[in-house]
């Protein structure tokens, strides 16, 4: 939202207004907005909101990916280099940190194993959800390997040492600022869809605790009818909006206190990648096909899950490293844009 605000101030100014633009408002609607579907009962009622996001998700790195494309055709030289980022630029101590918290922002990317189950649980049958879900994890993960290499590749070869962490609202490309607006709102879009897909499930989680645990609670299990104009009529619990709304403003809070793009995306992803997306599977995979312990398969697997652990580590040290470095220069609630 403040990349599209922007870009216009660019387009009008023609590039001579800086456009700074404080980050608060837009953080709090945001928020609103998200208190307002996180009160949406059930992950299944949901599907449609998931099918946007990926739409969306599609269509921004479509754009993404032809504006670099379009800018190392425009320019006809491929910027950057095969080692990264020049020694100059950043120390030899920064370079080390931002490689791993590219890792972790890499990582974060296929952080769709923390929902994996849920989605399952979605899909109608025949055929076997499980045959359902193994098909589209394998096109998934291979379509999302594939544009977003692309879109990595690209930016570097385009900006080279200045490619800025988020390629369509770091503002690398300025024109055309209506394709610009267009993936923005892609974006904003994506992330709505994406915010409830993962936060859904845990809140189901924390309900379902409650429940069992305050059994004769009407506060937690009530559930009241009311009618909304053009809607129909929807179920209210008083649990769920006060918990959920709850949940809503203090992430917002903690999004406005600590907005590091890349450092949090990397250390996310990183905390999140070797538990849920390496280690609980290969263990259940050993468990369901009885793999015997110390069996060329049962090793392979295990220098993969701790392959990947150093990847987890060294991401998250990487993404702390680099949020350390930002608070040097950071104001709480004061950022801009």
């Amino acid at each position: 939202m403040m990349a599209i605000k922007r870009s216009n101030c660019f387009h009008k100014s023609g590039g001579k207004d800086p456009c700074h633009i404080n980050s608060n408002p837009y953080m709090i609607a945001f928020g609103i907005m998200q208190i307002v579907l996180s009160q949406i009962p059930n992950f299944d009622q949901l599907w449609w909101l998931s099918i946007v996001a990926a739409v969306m998700s599609f269509t921004y790195s479509t754009i993404g990916l032809g504006l670099g494309i379009a800018k190392v055709a425009e320019t006809g030289t491929i910027m950057g280099s095969m080692t990264g980022i020049s020694i100059g630029s950043v120390t030899e101590t920064q370079k080390m940190w931002k490689r791993f918290q590219a890792l972790g922002n890499i990582a974060f990317a296929y952080s769709f194993s923390l929902i994996l189950l849920e989605i399952q649980d979605t899909i109608r049958s025949p055929p076997s959800e499980a045959k359902t879900m193994k098909k589209a994890t394998i096109i998934s993960v291979a379509v999302t390997t594939v544009f977003y290499m692309l879109c990595g590749c690209m930016g570097y070869a385009a900006f080279g040492d200045l490619a800025p962490g988020n390629l369509l609202t770091g503002f690398g490309f300025y024109n055309p600022y209506w394709l610009l607006d267009i993936a923005n709102v892609a974006i904003v879009v994506h992330l709505v869809g994406g915010y409830q897909v993962f936060c859904q499930p845990f809140f189901a989680f924390v309900e379902k605790a409650a429940a069992e645990k305050y059994p004769d609670s009407n506060f937690i299990r009530r559930e009241i009818r009311v009618r909304v104009p053009c809607f129909g009529h929807c179920n209210i619990n008083l649990f769920r909006s006060v918990w959920r709304t709850a949940f809503v403003i203090v992430a917002t809070l903690i999004s406005m206190l600590l907005p590091f793009f890349n450092d949090v995306v990397g250390l996310l992803g990183a905390l999140g990648f070797w538990p849920l997306t390496i280690y609980f599977p290969i263990e259940m995979y050993i468990e369901q096909k009885r793999i015997r312990k110390w069996s060329k398969r049962w090793i392979c697997l295990q220098i993969l899950s701790v392959v990947c652990l150093i990847i987890t580590i060294s991401s998250a040290a990487g993404s702390i490293a680099g949020a350390i470095l930002d608070l040097k220069s950071f104001k709480p609630f004061k950022t801009s844009y």
